[in-house]
């Protein structure tokens, strides 16, 4: 099976839903923080292994706590799996927090901050004027990649 096939982006979607229900719903580890989403899933073809990637809001310690209550539960949340969805077999599930929301975050602030300091600098700029001679005097007869018309 290839690994961006239809069934296999199916099987990828199914199993980021139903884990982001078991660990939202299921799992009363006090380890994991309430607001940990499945950010994706990327079954192996041969469904014997699962990358999940998962985000958690908060700072370094909670996103370990999370990670390391994750991995004590990938046991009853693989035979959670194994019963809600019907596969020939139920793959073996590797946490790992996904950092790519905390980065576009962290890029945000950066592009922010050097937009501030441009306008500090250099004062702000006004709109750009659109109202260009050279557009104006523009005739789309003098076009000579004009296609549309065989005589011309």
């Amino acid at each position: 099976m290839r690994k961006n096939s239809v069934k296999m982006i199916r099987i990828n979607r199914e199993f980021q839903r139903e884990l982001s229900s078991l660990i939202s719903m299921e799992v009363k580890d006090p380890r994991i923080s309430p607001v940990t989403s499945v950010v994706s899933v990327d079954v192996a073809p041969d469904l014997k292994t699962s990358k999940v990637y998962i985000s958690v809001l908060g700072d370094q310690k909670a996103q370990h706590d999370t990670l390391e209550g994750l991995k004590s539960a990938a046991s009853f949340l693989r035979s959670q799996l194994a019963h809600n969805l019907n596969l020939r077999n139920t793959p073996e599930l590797h946490f790992y927090v996904d950092q790519s929301i905390e980065y576009g975050v962290n890029m945000m602030q950066r592009i922010d901050e050097v937009i501030a300091e441009d306008e500090a600098a250099y004062g702000h700029d006004e709109e750009p004027d659109t109202d260009d001679e050279d557009y104006d005097d523009y005739d789309e007869s003098d076009d000579p990649d004009d296609f549309g018309d065989p005589e011309k």
